[in-house]
């Protein structure tokens, strides 16, 4: 899943929080500096001002652009830009109060209100831009990660109009050449043409740029199967196809680029679900604390060990992780699976299903599996980042290894604690081609709307354990 760029004022939405709370603090200086701690004697008619400062500040940013090419002003521009903006904020307010025949505020309270803010304004501006600039070059597993494909020659010029991009550049594939092992501009070589599908599936790259010389044109079929694994393409191309669906033609670096993915989800609906995770996994970490308390004593009682399990697992486009269980196996379960394979439902050993498990702990281990209470800590995960309430199931890392191309589509999204397997047989279903085309077509098809009707099948299978393991 590729997050859409935001056009607009609402992609600089941390911008105007950030004026917001500087023009608050400025109203709050100026009251203490022209009434002191006793407050004014009209104390309703400066709170009306106070809340009449948001509405006004979100108006001129919607209409005036005020944040219109902010990452890349000088100390210089910005100031100006400020002038303009609190200009703008005060003028309005005052022909609020003129036409509403509210006169009665102190003329020093403004004089100390657009002093401060235009202090304040500025400060926070250029600290939250330097703060952003920090921040990307820091590495981070959660940064966009692109694999840049193109030609000997023109690496140089690729990665300079590249410089501005806020991904994290993981490799270079040469079209021309192969010259893996290589470094050009301080980037690795990783791949060539014929060994670029196996980089992408074998590592965690969430994107594809593309910028191709004449002479040598991508065949379509491997565009094709980067997107059917879940890879984002970018292709520095002219247009884009007008039958095409989750495309979009967007900038990158000083790049107009087309950009396809399995699923093209925008800021907001990417925001709504992270909040969702966030309220989802605070109350889902009061619930383990909770079992922990009843069945922490009853798992070490019968099997002695630590009461919690974890294990590596590949999560969004390769990025591996620590996930977290309740311990419901004995402790010698994964020395035990190799014997057990042989009894595998799932063909391939892509995933690991099979009745009558005889490692799962008998009594408490089949009663926290049942009802699903072995994958509380599991909200850790959801509270970190790694996973989402809703998505796909992450393989281990000895499955994942073992993948064809089409069935990386499946950690093009987050892995979840429950998802569209979960909700359709789980462990009934035994063709891991099934499981691939249901997520697929969760990831393809995917709306908040869809994550609620998941949650609340969630719940019934949960409670009628339809298919439990």
């Amino acid at each position: 899943m590729y997050r859409r760029n935001e056009r607009g004022w609402f992609k600089h939405l941390d911008f105007l929080m950030v004026d917001l709370v500087a023009l608050e603090l400025s109203f709050t200086v100026a009251v203490l500096l022209r009434f002191g701690f006793a407050g004014p004697a009209d104390a309703s008619l400066y709170g009306k001002v106070a809340v009449l400062l948001v509405i006004i500040h979100c108006c001129v940013v919607f209409f005036d652009e005020s944040y219109h090419g902010i990452l890349r002003r000088g100390y210089l521009i910005e100031a100006k830009a400020t002038v303009k903006h609190v200009v703008l904020v005060v003028g309005l307010l005052l022909l609020y109060l003129y036409l509403t025949k509210q006169t009665e505020l102190a003329r020093m309270f403004f004089l100390y209100f657009v002093i401060t803010s235009l202090v304040l304004i500025w400060v926070f501006r250029c600290l939250y831009k330097k703060l952003l600039k920090e921040a990307r070059s820091r590495p981070s597993e959660k940064q966009y990660r692109l694999l840049v494909a193109t030609g000997s020659a023109h690496v140089a010029d690729v990665l300079k109009n590249l410089r501005d991009t806020s991904a994290k550049i993981v490799g270079l594939c040469l079209l021309d050449q192969d010259r893996i092992g290589e470094s050009l501009e301080g980037i690795p070589v990783v791949a060539s043409q014929e060994t670029m599908l196996d980089y992408i599936k074998g590592n965690a790259v969430d994107g594809l740029f593309i910028s191709s010389p004449s002479s040598r044109k991508l065949p379509d079929i491997l565009l094709e199967t980067c997107i059917r694994m879940g890879t984002s393409v970018h292709i520095g191309i002219i247009a884009p196809n007008p039958n095409g669906d989750n495309q979009i033609i967007e900038s990158m670096g000083d790049y107009t680029v087309l950009t396809r993915s399995v699923r093209i989800a925008s800021a907001r609906q990417l925001l709504i679900k992270r909040a969702v995770d966030i309220c989802a996994g605070i109350a889902g970490i009061v619930l383990t604390g909770i079992a922990c308390l009843i069945v922490g004593p009853m798992i070490y009682k019968a099997s002695p060990g630590p009461i919690f399990f974890s294990q590596t697992r590949v999560g969004k486009n390769g990025r591996k992780f620590k996930i977290y269980k309740f311990r419901s196996m004995y402790m010698d379960a994964e020395e035990r699976k190799k014997e057990l394979m042989a009894r595998n439902k799932i063909a391939d050993g892509l995933m690991f299903k099979m009745d009558d498990d005889p490692r799962i702990i008998k009594g408490i281990g089949h009663f926290i599996r049942d009802y699903s209470i072995d994958e509380l800590p599991q909200f850790i995960n959801v509270l970190r980042g790694e996973m989402s309430l809703i998505g796909t199931r992450p393989p281990t890392v000895e499955e994942y290894e073992k993948y064809d191309y089409h069935h990386k589509v499946r950690l093009a999204i987050k892995p979840g604690i429950t998802g569209m397997w979960q909700v359709s047989g789980r462990s009934n279903i035994t063709d891991f081609e099934e499981v691939v085309k249901l997520d697929a077509s969760y990831i393809t098809n995917w709306t908040l709307g869809l994550d609620f009707k998941i949650l609340l099948k969630t719940v019934k299978v949960v409670l009628q354990r339809d298919g439990a393991v």
